[in-house]
């Protein structure tokens, strides 16, 4: 990881490190497409787990080094308390179940968002997932659980009033601290909604400043590794110029 919090990848043979992606997802769509089949709403979330296992497999060999899904917003306490129970039980299996495999394949696992306001048994998943995989160095995987982009900016803003250093990189340090547990993740790089629906809902805000943005039709259950490569075939196509002029118009 650079300075910048970057990762690099570096093969060793004299050339220069090539960057990896941090590509972040928000997974829309299960609900809907558990209803368009007939099927109760919890048949949805258990469709999404498996588009989850598609996209953490192919992530690392498409250039990916972190992956951010958002799995429960701070907003989603307002679903109905059976639904918000069975998404619990349903993330406490999904840990439980993965990860040692997600250990076997180098996968690191970590949980961003409040914890203080989680049932007792997820927490403790949680905890003994983020031990278990803390070694893995093929693919960084954030899960944000009962998280709000506005509440995170908002308390690491709180921290910094005492801070004698104002910086975007310093502001970025102390919003990894006050939020994630681990440090800052390098900024968004590419930002995928599925769905159909095109906002943010208050994800990754600071992170996404410049990421680019690629809203799919596909509900998520229904989202294949095929649509991941499209996405990131459009990132590739589009200039990111960051604020400054391209160089064959500053040339």
């Amino acid at each position: 990881m650079d300075p910048n919090g970057n990762v690099q990848l570096n093969f060793g043979d004299g050339e220069s490190p090539t960057r990896l992606l941090h590509v972040a997802v928000i997974p829309d769509g299960n609900g809907r497409w558990a209803a368009a089949r007939g099927l109760p709403r919890p048949v949805g979330h258990q469709a999404g787990v498996e588009a989850v296992h598609r996209l953490v497999e192919s992530a690392p060999h498409l250039g990916i080094g972190t992956l951010s899904l958002y799995v429960f917003s701070a907003d989603n306490w307002e679903r109905p308390r059976a639904e918000v129970v069975g998404l619990f039980g349903l993330l406490v299996r999904f840990l439980e179940d993965e990860a040692e495999e997600f250990r076997e394949r180098g996968v690191r696992v970590q949980v961003i968002g409040r914890r203080d306001r989680l049932p007792k048994e997820l927490r403790a998943a949680i905890s003994a997932t983020e031990r278990l995989t803390a070694g893995g160095r093929r693919l960084r995987l954030r899960l944000a659980i009962d998280y709000s982009s506005q509440d995170a900016i908002l308390r690491a803003a709180c921290r910094m009033i005492s801070s004698l250093e104002i910086s975007r990189r310093e502001f970025a340090r102390v919003l990894g601290v006050a939020n994630y547990n681990d440090g800052p993740a390098p900024d968004v790089d590419l930002l995928i909604r599925t769905g159909g629906e095109q906002r943010l809902s208050d994800f990754l805000l600071w992170e996404s400043a410049y990421a680019e943005l690629v809203f799919s039709q596909k509900l998520w259950p229904d989202f294949q590794t095929a649509d991941l490569e499209a996405a990131l075939d459009e990132f590739h196509r589009r200039e990111r110029r960051f604020g400054r002029i391209p160089e064959v118009v500053a040339g």
